[in-house]
């Protein structure tokens, strides 16, 4: 492939990202410190602040910015044209965050940016309001002189399953269609290696009741004969795995992961696996995470511990949630292990089993002139070269934007690092490769700017 930027260009970016760097941090800060979670037991006002400053910071860069509120959390979508004939590339994040859990798990209060051994703690400041400031870092990297035309979409509403996202699409596809779409809501494969990620898993969520009885009874006088439903919920749970730790469930699809250096040690640091806890499953530890079905029970509804009686418990449930393949069909994956868990109720236990949530995967065909210019954009920042990753979890609108856009190419990326630990107590942005991840993005535009393009049609102002 011949390279279609100038080794001088690159070295200009590379200068201007670091010396926007300290302007670049305060901003994310600041978003940082806004509560934005999406749930509903949460204060929605912050979620509209933090549209609101996405918008400002998106303004401030010269695009045509409109905060659309389409029956949910409020996204923010902007606008500017590039030179003509130059590709359209579509920026994607959101700037929702999750719950921040137990206060006491924190190092740090969650939404006050803190930086320690460099890293910035906080709640978002990786997932994923450092992918708006890395939108935010290309823009600005091009001083209001963008190589290519540039649509924003930054969602209000990711971590609470992207309800108006498909209305989104529907009533302003026109505006959001692309060339390229840069979506940076995933993660790196290392520090100091970055990834493409190809291959997500769909997600199914579940809830499954088991009841035995009309009414609870005295465990003394009916227990041995008479069958409790949180036994048989037990039973039944533990019936989704053999005894190695795979799946169970007939029907659900299966692939293999790319071929990466990853070893068992690498797993237990990551995970926190305790010492003497053995894996799950059969076969390479990636196709495990990344490519076949897995199964985690995140809930059981059950008497406490602590108010517990001697009593048959006449009813129990839990909620069950089911990764899967990235080729799989979402709905078939749900009827699948409806049907089982059906066919395998212990002791005619009465069964119910309820859809809670589904998306589908994504597997990419990560190969053309966009992928060459992305893969060599990372080469650029970081200077080795980038891997195909898979991820195990599940972001359904990924497959939303393929369905939507088929012909434009889906460039997954990501700011986050193994150590990220987006989701849970003491989340993080490694601040060095921030940098690399702004400057990966600043060259990507450029580059797509620079290789050969038919002309599009013009597109409405927002």
């Amino acid at each position: 492939m011949t390279d279609v930027l100038a080794t001088d260009q690159i070295a200009t970016l590379r200068s201007r990202v670091h010396d926007l760097m300290p302007g670049l941090r305060a901003d994310l800060e600041a978003l940082t410190r806004i509560p934005s979670v999406s749930l509903d037991a949460f204060d929605q006002a912050h979620v509209e602040e933090s549209a609101e400053a996405t918008a400002a910071l998106l303004r401030a860069e010269g695009l045509d910015v409109e905060i659309v509120r389409e029956g949910g959390r409020p996204a923010v979508l902007g606008h500017a044209d590039g030179p003509p004939g130059s590709p359209t590339v579509m920026l994607y994040a959101h700037h929702d965050v999750q719950p921040p859990g137990e206060a006491e798990l924190w190092d740090s209060p969650p939404f006050e940016p803190t930086e320690r051994e460099g890293r910035l703690y906080g709640r978002g400041a990786a997932d994923d309001k450092a992918g708006v400031m890395a939108h935010v870092a290309a823009l600005r990297a091009h001083g209001g002189d963008l190589p290519v035309g540039v649509v924003v979409f930054v969602e209000g509403e990711e971590e609470i399953g992207s309800g108006s996202l498909p209305t989104i699409l529907e009533r302003h596809g026109d505006r959001l269609r692309a060339d390229a779409i840069v979506l940076a809501d995933s993660t790196n494969w290392a520090i100091g290696e970055p990834a493409l990620t190809t291959t997500l898993r769909g997600t199914v969520r579940a809830v499954v009741t088991v009841t035995t009885l009309d009414h609870g009874v005295h465990s003394g006088m009916f227990g041995g004969a008479v069958p409790d439903a949180l036994t048989a919920l037990v039973r039944l749970l533990a019936g989704l795995h053999d005894d190695a730790g795979d799946m169970t469930v007939p029907g659900l699809s299966s692939g293999e992961a790319a071929d990466l250096d990853y070893s068992e040690e690498r797993l237990r640091q990551e995970s926190g696996l305790l010492d003497g806890v053995s894996t799950i499953g059969t076969g390479p530890l990636l196709s495990r995470i990344w490519t076949r079905p897995s199964m985690t029970t995140i809930g059981i509804d059950a008497p406490s511990v602590a108010h517990a009686s001697n009593t048959l418990v006449p009813s129990a449930s839990a909620k069950l949630s089911m990764r899967i393949a990235p080729d799989q069909d979402d709905r078939a994956a749900f009827e699948a292990l409806r049907d089982h868990l059906l066919a395998t109720a212990p002791w005619g236990a009465r069964v119910d089993v309820t859809l809670d949530e589904h998306g589908l995967g994504f597997a990419a065909d990560a190969s053309g002139p966009i992928y060459d210019q992305a893969r060599a954009a990372f080469h650029d920042a970081w200077g080795v070269e980038p891997v195909d990753i898979g991820v195990g979890g599940s972001i359904p609108f990924v497959a939303a934007f393929a369905q939507r856009f088929p012909d434009a190419a889906i460039l997954v990326t990501g700011v986050e690092d193994p150590d990220a630990r987006a989701h849970g107590a003491n989340e993080s942005l490694h601040l060095g490769e921030f940098e690399r991840v702004c400057l990966a993005e600043a060259v990507l535009l450029a580059r797509l700017g620079a290789i050969p393009h038919e002309p599009r049609p013009s597109r409405s102002a927002p």
